[in-house]
């Protein structure tokens, strides 16, 4: 008898990885293995599903029409599913789950511990990466981002809001007359952020408006490891959410500037792929986040 499910399922994951060798990587299976599960499918259905060449896979009409339907198919089998596995199941699974660097090390990992002590069905695989993974094409099944999430394809769901600050070490700040305002930045080296926008053109609230400043100085890194190091070593000013140095802030080892000038906090997200029903390992994981952030003064700041 043929497994429709799961013929529907190999179906989706090539849509969205693009590739039969991808999703056989994912299966830990072969490439040829994976075709032969498209095209039982497509002699299942009685039509042709992908029009392929050398280069690349491409959905026919009937593809097109039928990844939308397949899709609401597992959805309201997994639902089916779970409205009686959360009478008797725990969470299980492997969660895919995307992570910005220092956010992941800094406050995430450290509590991974109590996470798998609580559901030790799951397991956890950390994607860590500065840039925003596409959760669909890449299989991820939660992702933490800092800011507001515009995509209409993601749900988001505030579990944390940050300050940014501006911070610099005593060796920088030795000798230098203090900013006591933003424009007096101009005169100081400040240690860019590359790989968005924001991370060049610095935003301050002030009495008489927002001020933007453009940051520039002999040192710039699209890295938040770059940028930690960057600071920590005195080559310049960092303007970073707190979370990227509380004990140094705490101890001494560096100076936050200008609070006066503070820009609003920003929300911290878990972001998943738009469906009606999501796996428990995920909700498990928003959740204990959520918690645990709750008791984070860098994520959920008295001020705010």
């Amino acid at each position: 008898m043929t497994d429709t499910v799961a013929l529907f399922q190999a179906f989706i994951r090539v849509v969205e990885a693009g590739s039969f060798s991808r999703v056989a990587e994912e299966q830990n299976s072969s490439q040829p293995t994976v075709s032969r599960q498209i095209a039982t499918l497509e002699d299942h259905l009685g039509t042709r599903l992908f029009t392929r060449t050398t280069r690349k896979l491409t959905l026919t009409d009937d593809g097109r029409g039928f990844y939308e339907r397949a899709k609401l198919a597992l959805e309201a089998v997994a639902e089916a599913e779970g409205a009686v596995g959360r009478r008797r199941a725990r969470p299980s699974g492997t969660l895919q789950l995307a992570l910005p660097v220092v956010f992941g090390r800094l406050r995430v990992i450290p509590y991974l511990k109590g996470f798998l002590a609580r559901y030790p069905d799951v397991s956890v695989d950390l994607v860590m990466s500065d840039g925003f993974s596409d959760l669909v094409e890449d299989g991820i099944d939660l992702a933490i981002r800092s800011g507001v999430v515009t995509d209409p394809n993601l749900i988001a769901r505030k579990i944390g809001v940050t300050r940014r600050i501006l911070v610099a070490s005593p060796s920088y700040l030795r000798g230098k007359t203090l900013p006591t305002h933003p424009n007096d930045l101009i005169g100081h080296d400040c240690i860019p952020y590359t790989r968005f926008t924001g991370g060049v053109t610095w935003r301050f609230e002030s009495p008489d408006g927002p001020i933007a400043i453009e940051a520039t100085g002999p040192v710039r890194t699209q890295s938040s490891e770059g940028i930690r190091e960057a600071v920590m070593s005195g080559l310049g000013i960092g303007f970073v959410p707190i979370w990227h140095f509380r004990d140094e802030i705490e101890t001494g080892r560096l100076i936050v500037l200008l609070e006066a000038f503070e820009p609003k906090p920003v929300p911290i997200s878990a972001v998943y792929p738009s469906r009606r029903f999501v796996p428990q390992k995920t909700r498990a994981m928003i959740d204990y986040l959520e918690t645990q952030f709750a008791m984070d003064p860098t994520l959920n700041p008295k001020r705010v």
